[in-house]
């Protein structure tokens, strides 16, 4: 049995996961089958997952099922065996990254800003750069951390952020990259057409040329610290110390809050170690299925 405040929280979950499948999931898992509507249903698979990571702080599938089997039966009499449930949850990765892009568009506070983005990325990994990854290779591959100063196969989350003051940013847009996908291409790539928007971003995205050029086009600006200069000399490197460091110090005080966003979503769903993943679909899941589960924490905190 669970407490009854965790009972509320369960049918909220399951009446919102209920509404969002009916209105746009269930056409991305829809079955052509004899066995179209399964005893224990999509909806019921889903709620389980998002309330064991989000109220239990389960975050592995034999974790949530252990905790479901053992709490929940009485929500839940048509659970299955472990292996139908890891197998079924598997085909949900659409639906849960199309929960996560409801969640974030429907959950967005109101003191977001539209003319300031924060940005970074997040190493989600697979396994240890010393050995060869074989889980998801369609996914994923070789990449380096600087942070951690580590090498690792896996992928990236790259997220734009909207800034908010003195609060933990929020997500506008969140995409997934091979591990060795350069964070400024993705930029390139996705976020180029913005129009009138001061970017803050780490090291990485210092391209003094592309950006004088986006901010003629785009009316966009990306501020960043400084980046050291090839070549110069000494003399030239203490001549502009105090302003860059200024500079360089004000720009990273305005970024942080992206860290601690990534922080927050690690704490809540353990969401940079994947090395339990088993396959691609496995793989999708644990992305989108956890941002997700962290994401569902709005319905309860608007």
């Amino acid at each position: 049995m669970i407490s009854k405040v965790k009972s509320t929280k369960l049918v909220e979950i399951f009446f919102y996961v209920s509404d969002a499948y009916e209105k746009e999931l269930k056409f991305s898992c829809e079955r052509f089958s004899n066995n179209s509507c399964p005893a224990f249903s999509d909806q019921e698979i889903m709620t389980v997952y998002l309330f064991c990571i989000n109220q239990e702080q389960r975050t592995k599938i034999k974790q949530i099922y252990n905790f479901a089997d053992q709490y929940l039966r009485s929500w839940f009499p048509k659970l299955p065996s472990y292996a139908a449930f890891n197998n079924r949850i598997n085909r949900l990765s659409e639906a849960f990254r199309l929960l996560t892009a409801s969640l974030l568009q429907t959950h967005q506070p109101a003191d977001c800003s539209a003319q300031e983005s924060l940005l970074d990325s997040l190493p989600v990994i697979t396994c240890s750069g010393k050995r060869t990854g074989k889980v998801a290779t369609e996914l994923t591959d070789k990449g380096f951390c600087s942070t951690k100063s580590l090498y690792y196969y896996g992928l990236k989350l790259h997220a734009l952020a909207f800034r908010r003051i003195k609060r933990i940013p929020f997500p506008e847009q969140l995409l997934i990259t091979p591990a060795s996908e350069n964070d400024l291409n993705v930029f390139k790539n996705s976020w180029s057409n913005i129009e009138n928007r001061t970017f803050f971003g780490d090291k990485i995205y210092h391209n003094v040329d592309y950006f004088e050029n986006l901010a003629a086009s785009q009316n966009s600006i990306m501020l960043t610290p400084v980046k050291a200069i090839k070549g110069q000399s000494e003399w030239e490197k203490q001549h502009d110390k105090a302003a860059n460091d200024l500079f360089s110090k004000a720009v990273s005080t305005v970024r942080q809050p992206i860290e601690s966003f990534f922080n927050w979503l690690i704490e809540k769903t353990d969401f940079q170690r994947a090395s339990k993943v088993r396959s691609a679909n496995g793989l999708l899941v644990h992305v989108f299925g956890k941002l997700a589960a962290a994401f569902i924490y709005l319905i309860f905190n608007p």
